[in-house]
Order: C-alpha cells, then structure tokens, then sequence
C-alpha cells in the first residue's frame, strides 16, 4: 500500500512534511456521506452571528481579486501533498466586504451537505488563507469540494471545509462535525492535533 500510493518524503522534503505524514502519489478523495452538487448558478455563500448578515452570490465573489496559491496539503490520515497549486481569493479580501463584531473570536464554517468546521478568529485571518475555486488550472471538481472550498494551509486538511457555503461569527468556541466526534479543536500538523484525548 505504501508504494503504490504513498511515499516516504525524500531528504529534502523532510522539513515541509510534518510528523507521521506519508506523501500521496495522487490527490486522495476523503469524503464523509453524499458529495454535494451545486452549480455556480445556484451556490450562495451567507455570512451570520456576530457579523452583519450577508449573503454572496458567485458573480460577488468572482467580482473580487483572483490570485495563485500553491500550498501543501496535510491531510490528519497521514498523507500530504507538497505543491498542490489553486487559483482562489484571499479571506483577507474577502473580509473587506463584512462588518463583524469585535467579539467574535471564532467561526464555524458552514458548508453544503451539512458539514461544519470550527476554527479560532486568529487561524482564519491568516494571510495565506484563501477560498479555492481551480485546482490545478481546472474549475474545482466536486469530489475536492467544488464549486468552492476554504484552504487554510496551516492546518489539517478537514479545517480546509470543502462545499463552502457561510461563516458564523461566535462570541465562544463551538465544536464543528469531526471535532464532536473526537478530532483535536485546532489540528496543528507540526504539533500532530489529530485527536482529542
């Protein structure tokens, strides 16, 4: 199974893949229930909570600037992948269009087909942050969580909520769906956040 799909990281690559991870020879597809399918067309983003509420259609968040990222992907079952390369928008850009309430120190992340991740104000800020809507020069397939998802390169790769659909501004920390179900609050790759214990 290791040589098939996985790898163990080169010497060189060894300070960009942290404790306990192989590299994918692919992109794995890791997905709990249905892949929700939505098209462009219909795919609205709303913004609640501590915040004033929003919502975006598609052509609100194409309107804003478009960048090229590429970023490692740590995913918590032990696989990465070095380079993955998207085209996306900055949250930071993003937050320029939402009034939010100094008090909301944390998000939860909304998506289609029900799946939420919590993450703290401070690690959803970040500059590197974006959401993603190509990967690899190609509109974001589903089963990667298109038409958009959030990557958050920092962390695991269950933070990067795929089929992105809002944000809710909170005043406290709320667990999302793998985080109630024993996944670690913040997963830090370098510090192996997998789970809580």
């Amino acid at each position: 199974m290791l040589g098939k799909f996985f790898q163990k990281p080169e010497q060189q690559e060894n300070e960009r893949v942290p404790p306990g991870q192989y590299l994918a020879k692919g992109f794995p597809v890791l997905t709990y229930g249905a892949t929700p399918q939505i098209n462009t067309e219909e795919w609205e983003f709303k913004v609640w909570g501590l915040a004033k509420p929003a919502t975006f259609t598609w052509a609100d968040f194409m309107a804003l600037p478009q960048s090229e990222f590429t970023a490692d992907f740590h995913c918590v079952t032990r696989w990465s992948k070095l380079d993955v390369k998207w085209t996306g928008i900055k949250v930071t850009d993003f937050m320029s269009l939402i009034e939010v309430d100094p008090q909301a120190v944390h998000v939860m992340e909304h998506c289609y087909g029900g799946y939420t991740t919590n993450i703290s104000m401070a690690d959803f800020l970040r500059e590197e942050n974006f959401f993603a809507f190509n990967l690899f020069g190609e509109p974001l397939p589903a089963e990667h969580g298109g038409p958009m998802r959030l990557v958050v390169p920092h962390l695991y790769a269950w933070k990067s909520a795929k089929w992105i659909n809002g944000l809710e501004f909170l005043s406290r920390e709320e667990l999302g769906f793998w985080e109630r179900n024993g996944y670690h609050q913040r997963g830090e790759p370098w510090a192996e956040e997998r789970y809580s214990y």
